[in-house]
């Protein structure tokens, strides 16, 4: 069993402190012409934020590209989909006590990594910073933003704004530190819901993460974007379930998942999640229970 400390409960750090500095951490695959977009608009803030591309395995000439069009941006090729993993790796791989998430078809507002900065020098219980998020040329406010705008989970004033258990990796800024610390994204999970394993995981090691309207990322879908609901996320709501929650709230989780996936006539989802059950078994850490009680708070609404 895992018992979590306050959501804010690290101790504030001696004295002023130096500046923070942010890098930028991309995970990419096969989308070399929207990555070089997002790479020039990354280039033309007022930060001057270093990046780190990790490729996960492309086939369309991506690393090369990078290479040829920003020399000063260095790549990791990890010749296999590490899935969100590779967020993890570029992170590693960044000298800077803050790093911000870049999806190759998302960017970062003028000024939004300084505000960044300044709230993890102000707020040393912050983990991570769960950002606005304009979508497409209309600028459309994500709409899980909006929900985590009317967050029901009690204000703690020493957070900089509503206290949140789930962010949106394209628009999420971390405390490095926090981000390794708790192991990162987890390897297993890829892309699709893979970000509720990792809120969880920083608030259980006494994390705050908070969401934060002023600072902004864009973002304009390469792909079908989130309207288009992956196999992937009922399959993640079942793993983080089964890894992180107390066998009554993942037996709830699981009963809604199959009647979901029944009605999406994808069973193909569930046999997918089984596979996973002798790795989840090893890894199993349940939480303690007041941030169960936030969980639970949280799918009331």
């Amino acid at each position: 069993m895992v018992s979590e400390a306050p959501s804010t409960a690290r101790p504030p750090g001696p004295g002023p402190e130096r500046a923070i500095g942010v890098g930028v951490a991309i995970a990419t695959r096969d989308r070399r012409d929207s990555l070089l977009q997002t790479l020039e608009r990354l280039a033309a803030l007022p930060e001057r934020p270093p990046v780190v591309v990790v490729d996960n395995g492309s086939a369309d000439g991506t690393p090369a590209a990078v290479r040829a069009a920003h020399p000063n941006v260095p790549v990791i090729e990890a010749r296999r989909n590490l899935g969100s993993a590779a967020r993890t790796l570029a992170a590693r791989a960044l000298d800077t006590p803050v790093i911000a998430f870049s999806d190759d078809d998302s960017w970062w507002a003028p000024g939004a990594l300084e505000r960044a900065a300044s709230l993890f020098q102000r707020h040393p219980g912050l983990g991570l910073i769960a950002g606005r998020i304009l979508v497409g040329p209309e600028e459309r406010l994500d709409p899980t933003c909006t929900e985590m705008g009317r967050s029901p989970l009690p204000r703690d004033p020493r957070l900089p704004g509503p206290s949140v258990l789930g962010f949106v990796a394209c628009g999420a800024v971390a405390r490095r530190a926090a981000l390794l610390e708790v192991g990162g994204f987890h390897p297993r999970l890829g892309i699709g819901g893979e970000e509720r394993l990792l809120a969880i995981d920083l608030a259980a090691a006494g994390w705050g993460l908070a969401y934060v309207e002023d600072v902004v990322a864009h973002h304009h879908p390469a792909g079908p974007g989130r309207a288009t609901r992956p196999a992937t996320v009922p399959r993640n709501e079942l793993w983080t379930a089964w890894l992180r929650r107390p066998f009554p709230s993942a037996a709830r989780v699981t009963a809604a998942v199959v009647r979901d996936t029944a009605r999406r006539r994808q069973p193909a989802t569930l046999l997918d999640a089984l596979r996973g059950l002798p790795w989840i078994a090893r890894e199993r850490r349940v939480v303690g229970a007041a941030l169960e009680r936030s969980i639970r708070a949280l799918e009331a609404v």
